[in-house]
């Protein structure tokens, strides 16, 4: 792994995550051997918006029951549970920390719905699928942390089938210039490699990409931060699932300060769908 990849790797990776969201899932009184996707949702679907979000990007890729999806950057696990048990789909997750994928491992094991998903430990930059081996690919809030966006783009072109829909739901450079740091994925600039829309158009063009839906969603990440805030800020017991378990210690600042660039449009966050030609 490289050193930049440690580093991704160094930022993600907490340590004792397994035990605090069974502790979380036994606090909420779900019994683990009737858990569901949508019991974990709080805490496995991290990007902003939530489950809601992933209903919405997932709806409009309008995915044939039984396709096969990649979920690219796929964390806990979220976003594939929800293809296999909304979606009656089969995913495959791929992600850079070896916690998360241990996690999601586990999660998809204890919700009975491993015959249908599953995930590697790995690298969207070299993905270790054949060509034309997927019906699908999404990515939630990933892409952020990757510098070589033409490699990670041709990449997710080379294992689609040819008319294979692909949606990422990202943040991405706002109209105005200036970034604030910490943000929840990226300590300093250093690990932050963020595109505007219109780069975003043009680098799944040149990957063979035809963008068919771009849809920027700042003013609903401004909402749902604000709410998050205002919970955090009201001295209310944090519940027993939530991303607060995923956070370091400057998760706080973070948010804070993605909460201050959202409202200034030096960020902004869109669902892009592009179909691969």
């Amino acid at each position: 792994m490289s050193s930049r990849g440690s580093d991704i790797v160094a930022h993600y990776a907490i340590g004792g995550l397994k035990d605090r969201i069974l502790d979380g899932v036994k606090r909420t009184g779900v019994d683990l051997a009737a858990l569901r996707p949508v019991d974990l949702a709080p805490v496995d679907e991290f990007h902003m918006g939530g489950r809601a979000a992933t209903a919405d990007v997932i709806k409009l890729m309008r995915l044939q029951q039984n396709a096969l999806v990649l979920d690219i950057g796929s964390g806990l696990g979220g976003v594939s549970r929800y293809l296999a048990s909304e979606c009656k789909c089969r995913a495959k997750g791929i992600d850079l920390t070896p916690e998360y994928v241990e996690v999601a491992d586990m999660l998809t094991d204890l919700t009975g719905l491993a015959d249908r998903v599953e995930f590697k430990l790995g690298s969207a930059l070299d993905l270790p699928w054949q060509a034309e081996h997927f019906d699908a690919a999404v990515t939630f809030h990933a892409s952020m942390n990757i510098r070589d966006r033409p490699r990670l783009y041709a990449e997710v072109a080379r294992v689609l089938r040819p008319g294979a829909s692909f949606a990422s739901y990202d943040v991405l450079k706002g109209p105005r210039e200036g970034m604030l740091f910490p943000v929840p994925w990226a300590q300093t600039s250093e690990e932050s490699y963020l595109v505007s829309p219109s780069e975003m158009v043009s680098l799944l063009d040149h990957a063979g990409f035809d963008v068919i839906h771009q849809e920027d969603r700042r003013n609903m990440a401004v909402e749902h931060h604000r709410a998050r805030l205002k919970t955090a800020t009201a001295g209310r017991a944090l519940p027993p699932l939530g991303l607060h378990l995923l956070q370091r210690e400057d998760g706080p600042q973070a948010s804070r300060n993605m909460m201050v660039m959202l409202e200034a449009e030096q960020i902004t966050l869109q669902i892009v769908i592009a179909r691969r030609r």
